[in-house]
C-alpha cells in the first residue's frame, strides 16, 4: 500500500522566490513533499513526488524536442493526473508553451466540446496536442480539419528522445490559458514566467495564503482553470507544499470526499466557489467523523460570493470542528494571472448589508438603516486586500477614481498582469485602459482597504433607470425555490430601454404539473416582492445552464441557447402533451 507524500519538505521552506518554474521545480525536488491523486471513494491511487516530476518531466521535454520549435504551443487535455502535470512540466524544460485544454464533461455535450476545441486550436496553432489514450479519437475527431498531430502521454515515451533541453529563462512565456468560454469565442490568456512567478510570490505570502511550515493543500478544481492549475499546482510547486487532488467529476459525484481528504491528511488549505460548499451541505449525511479544525484557509473564489450557503456549511460542519473564522473570500481573474485580492487570516466573512435600491438608482452603495425595507437589503461579502505590488481602483465609467462605496468598474495594475491575448490584437486592446491598467470587467466598491465586488458590467439590466443586478433575481429565486430547484439565470431580451423583457430561468427536478404550477406561483410572487420589476419565470429542466470551466454560469451562452429555442419550458411541455392526447396523438 502506497503511502502520500509527506506534509513536511525536508528542507528550508522557500516561499515562491524563484526567476522561473524551473528554478522553483528544481529545489522542489529536493524536498519529501509532492502531489497525490485519490479516487472518488478517497484511495490514493497515484503519488507524485517534487522529485519523480522532474526527472519525468525531463525525459518527455527529451520526447518533445524533436516534435517541435522553440516558442510552439502544445495542447494537453487537463485531466486531473500525474500525466498532466509530467506534460506541463516537459514543456517548461522543452522550451515550448503548454494551452490547458478543457474536457467533454464542462462544454456540453461532444458537438459543442469540439466546437470549442476547433477554436482553440484555431486560436493557438497547436504544434501538437497530448491527450490520454482514453480520449484519444473525439479529440482527433474534433481536431481532423486542423491537421495537428494528436499523441497520448503513453504513445509520447516510445518517440525518439533528443539529448538536449531548452527550458525557458525568465523573460519567456509559461503558459496560454483560455479564457473560461462565456462567450462563443475563447481567448488564449498569456502567462509568463514573470507574471506566474510574480503571482505565486503574493499568494503564498503574507498578503495571500502566507504558507508555513507543516501547511498542506487539497483540491478538487480543474485543472485547466487558472484555480486549478496556479493556485493549487503551480503556486504549491513553487513553495513546496504537498497537495492532495480528487477529479472535479469525482468531487460532483461524492462531494463529502473532499472533505475526509482534507481531515485525514490534516490539510490546512483548499479553496472552492460557493457552490461546492452548497453543494457538500446537501450530501451530508451525519453517519461519518469528520475533523475539520485543522483548515486554516477556507477560500471562495471564483465566482460570487454568496453569504447564505456558506453559513449553512459553517453550520452544518461546525460540530466537525470547521470554524467560520476558516473562510477566505477572494478575488481574482486569469488576466491578473490567479488571484487579485485576498481576505486576512481569521476575519471569515466580512458581510456588508446595504440598500439595494438605493445602489441600482445612484451606484452608491449606502449601508441599510432600521427604516429600510427588507425587500431593498442586499448583503454582500468584502474580497479583502489586494497584493502587495499591486494596485486595484474603482473607476467611473468616464474614468474618474471613485473613493469609498461608490461603484464602479474594478481596474488592476501590477506585476501579475497578463501582456495580453494570445494572437487577438483587438481583445488585448479592449483590456486595457488608456494608462495600462486591466480593467477586468466587474464592478465593485471599497469599504475601508477591502474590495467588494457586485458582478459583471456587461450582465447588468437596465430598467427603468435602475440598474438591476440579474444576481439578485437568481438569488431571490433560489431562496424561495423549493429543495427541487436548482441552478437560476437571468437575462434580458427584446427591444431596447425599458421595453425589454428580463427573462429568468429556473432549474426544476420534477415534471409534476401541480408542483411545477406551485413553484411558479412561490417563486414568482416572491421576485415581486424583492425586485420590484416585471420579470417572466419559465421553469425549466435540470442541466439547462451553460457554466464555465470554473462552474461559473455563463448568462451570455444561456441567453443564446433561449434564444436559439433550444431551453424546453415545462410547463408549455405539459399543456402541449396534455393538448396533443386530447387530439389522439401519440
Amino acid at each position: 500500500m502506497i503511502a502520500p507524500t509527506s506534509s513536511e519538505r525536508g528542507q528550508p521552506l522557500v516561499s515562491g522566490r524563484f526567476e522561473t518554474l524551473i528554478e522553483g521545480l528544481e529545489y522542489a525536488a529536493r524536498c519529501n513533499t509532492g502531489f497525490n491523486f485519490y479516487t472518488g471513494k478517497g484511495d490514493l491511487k497515484t503519488r507524485l513526488s517534487y522529485r519523480e516530476v522532474k526527472a519525468r518531466a525531463i525525459e518527455a521535454a527529451k520526447r518533445l524536442v524533436p516534435l517541435t520549435e522553440i516558442g510552439d504551443r502544445v495542447g494537453i487535455c487537463a485531466v486531473t493526473s500525474a500525466e498532466f502535470v509530467i506534460m506541463f512540466f516537459a514543456c517548461q524544460y522543452a522550451g515550448v508553451i503548454p494551452a490547458p485544454l478543457p474536457l467533454p464533461a464542462t462544454l456540453g455535450g461532444r458537438g459543442s466540446y469540439e466546437r470549442q476545441l476547433q477554436r482553440m486550436a484555431d486560436t493557438g496553432d497547436f504544434a501538437v496536442l497530448l491527450t490520454p489514450a482514453s480520449m484519444k479519437n473525439i479529440i482527433s475527431s474534433a481536431l481532423n480539419d486542423n491537421d495537428v498531430p494528436v499523441i497520448s502521454f503513453e504513445d509520447l515515451a516510445n518517440y525518439p528522445a533528443g539529448t538536449k533541453l531548452r527550458p525557458h529563462g525568465s523573460d519567456g512565456p509559461c503558459y496560454i490559458q483560455y479564457s473560461s468560454g462565456s462567450s462563443s469565442s475563447p481567448k488564449g490568456i498569456i502567462g509568463t514566467q514573470k507574471t506566474v512567478v510574480a503571482n505565486c510570490l503574493g499568494l503564498v505570502g503574507e498578503g495571500g495564503l502566507n504558507i508555513k511550515e507543516g501547511d498542506r493543500a487539497t483540491s478538487w478544481l480543474p485543472m485547466y482553470h487558472d484555480m486549478g492549475l496556479i493556485g493549487f499546482m503551480i503556486a504549491p510547486m513553487m513553495s513546496q507544499l504537498t497537495v492532495d487532488y480528487l477529479d472535479p467529476q469525482d468531487f460532483t459525484r461524492r462531494p463529502i470526499t473532499w472533505l475526509t481528504l482534507i481531515s485525514q491528511n490534516r490539510s490546512t488549505l483548499s479553496y472552492s466557489p460557493t457552490f461546492g460548499y452548497e453543494l457538500c451541505v446537501r450530501r451530508w449525511r451525519s453517519d461519518r467523523e469528520l475533523d475539520l479544525s485543522c483548515w486554516k484557509a477556507a477560500g471562495i473564489g471564483g465566482d460570487m460570493v454568496q453569504p447564505e450557503p456558506l453559513k449553512a456549511f459553517a453550520k452544518t460542519f461546525k460540530h466537525s470542528g470547521f470554524e467560520a473564522s476558516s473562510f477566505m473570500p477572494s478575488y481574482g481573474l486569469a488576466e491578473i494571472t490567479l488571484g487579485a485580492t485576498f481576505s486576512p487570516f481569521g476575519q471569515g466573512l466580512l458581510e456588508d448589508t446595504i440598500d439595494i435600491d438605493r445602489l441600482e438608482r445612484t451606484g452608491e452603495a449606502v449601508p441599510v438603516t432600521d427604516i429600510t425595507p427588507a425587500e431593498h437589503k442586499r448583503t454582500f461579502v468584502a474580497c479583502g486586500r489586494v497584493l502587495p505590488e499591486h494596485k486595484l481602483e474603482v473607476r467611473s465609467f468616464d474614468g474618474k477614481v471613485e473613493g469609498q462605496r461608490k461603484v464602479g468598474r474594478i481596474c488592476l495594475f501590477g506585476p501579475s498582469v497578463t501582456p495580453g491575448y494570445f494572437h487577438n490584437a483587438l481583445a488585448t486592446q479592449a483590456a486595457f485602459t488608456e494608462d495600462g491598467w486591466l480593467d477586468t470587467g466587474d464592478l465593485g466598491y471599497w469599504i475601508d482597504d477591502q474590495i467588494v465586488v457586485t458582478g459583471r458590467f456587461k450582465d447588468l439590466i437596465l430598467w427603468h433607470g435602475r440598474n438591476i443586478w440579474p444576481q439578485d433575481i437568481e438569488w431571490a429565486a433560489q431562496a424561495a425555490a423549493p429543495s427541487r430547484c436548482g441552478r437560476a439565470c437571468s437575462f434580458a431580451v427584446g427591444g431596447s430601454g425599458d421595453e425589454k423583457e428580463i427573462i429568468l430561468l429556473l432549474e426544476c427536478r420534477t415534471r409534476d404539473e401541480a408542483l411545477l404550477a406551485e413553484i411558479h406561483a412561490t417563486v414568482s410572487a416572491a421576485i415581486r416582492l424583492e425586485i420590484g420589476a416585471p420579470v417572466t419565470l419559465i421553469l425549466v429542466p435540470r442541466g439547462s445552464m451553460i457554466v464555465t470551466s470554473s462552474g461559473k454560469l455563463s448568462r451570455a451562452r444561456v441567453r443564446e441557447k433561449f434564444l436559439d429555442g433550444k431551453i424546453l419550458d415545462l410547463q408549455a411541455d405539459i399543456n402541449l402533451r396534455v393538448i396533443d392526447e386530447h387530439r389522439g396523438v401519440s
